[in-house]
């Protein structure tokens, strides 16, 4: 039995194509929103938010950086699907078969 070492494996194939670029501007996005609701107190501190405007504020972040963790998750796992989907179709094999090192 011997194994193989390039992509004709499905799951190897979706693993050296990471995450597709919109994945990652949403993890981006979700990221800056997580750190802009970290910084609300030193806003409210440095008189820049008040606090009214600082739970306004808070909550929308929250909202926001969920939202595009959703969105970029969901992304992710449909473009693997797509992959995985089109793999099959080209006739790889998965990684139950010999010609995968999986």
């Amino acid at each position: 039995m011997s194994t193989t070492t390039d992509t004709t494996c499905a799951r190897k194939a979706l693993a050296e194509e990471g995450a597709p670029t919109r994945t990652k501007v949403a993890g981006l996005l979700a990221l800056l929103a997580c750190v802009g609701c970290c910084a609300l107190p030193y806003l409210i501190v440095g008189g820049l938010v008040t606090g009214a405007g600082a739970a306004f504020l808070q909550q929308t972040l929250i909202a926001v950086a969920i939202g595009l963790g959703v969105v970029g998750l969901g992304m992710w796992w449909l473009r693997r699907r797509q992959l995985a989907k089109r793999a099959a179709a080209a006739g790889e094999g998965g990684c139950g078969d010999a010609n995968c090192a999986c």
